[in-house]
């Protein structure tokens, strides 16, 4: 089903994804408190991050941690999408459900990475962390402005919340075989600054065709 102002993902037109949000509304739970889970796996995946760092020493564990995380991430993207399916597709809409479908989203952007970069274990990569958390708000600030201003919301990259959670999911991927194999890694920092340069560059190319188009009017 077309809905303005939705993001575009190809994985909610798959049989399994419509199955899955059919079981959910059928359970009961609903659109709201699927996008509350989301945010309990993004406190479970930043706090493994944490511990991941907290417990370097031990390459194991530490590494199993970041696979966790790492889960976590996606499981957060999967809470996401079936929200939004539950809510349209099976008419459990609420009337607060266009703040459940924003809120959650910054708060877990915030809890992953800010957690990877304290997870870098270094002061800088605890700074990329914070940057990138917001920067991550203002791409989604710019999003929501210009529907305030009267535009369809535009979800446009390079980097957007699946890229950001793309690179974040490899990182800890890599994070874990590195603590595995080599006992130390350096993954998270080098994808915070990937996701810092490409929010970057979002966030200015959707403030420029909110520029073009306000001129077009």
């Amino acid at each position: 089903m077309e809905v303005p102002n939705r993001r575009p993902i190809k994985t909610r037109s798959m049989a399994w994804a419509n199955r899955s949000a059919a079981y959910l509304a059928k359970s009961g739970l609903s659109p709201n408190q699927i996008s509350m889970i989301g945010i309990g796996f993004a406190a479970i995946g930043a706090l493994a991050m944490i511990g991941a760092e907290k417990w370097h020493a031990h390459s194991f564990l530490s590494g199993l941690l970041f696979l966790i995380a790492g889960v976590t991430v996606q499981l957060r993207l999967l809470c996401n999408m079936l929200d939004g399916l539950v809510a349209v597709e099976f008419g459990k809409k609420s009337k607060l459900g266009d703040l459940f479908n924003e809120v959650p989203d910054r708060i877990e952007d915030a809890f992953f990475l800010i957690a990877a970069g304290y997870a870098t274990g270094s002061d800088t990569g605890m700074t990329l962390g914070w940057v990138a958390a917001l920067l991550a708000i203002g791409t989604a600030y710019v999003r929501l402005l210009g529907g305030a201003l009267g535009l369809k919301q535009d979800f446009c990259g390079p980097v957007a919340k699946p890229q950001r959670m793309f690179f974040l999911t490899v990182a800890l991927a890599v994070a874990t075989l590195q603590m595995w194999f080599t006992g130390d890694q350096n993954a998270l920092f080098y994808a915070l600054l990937l996701i810092i340069i490409g929010s970057i560059l979002t966030l200015g190319k959707r403030l420029l065709r909110i520029v073009n188009a306000l001129k077009a009017r």
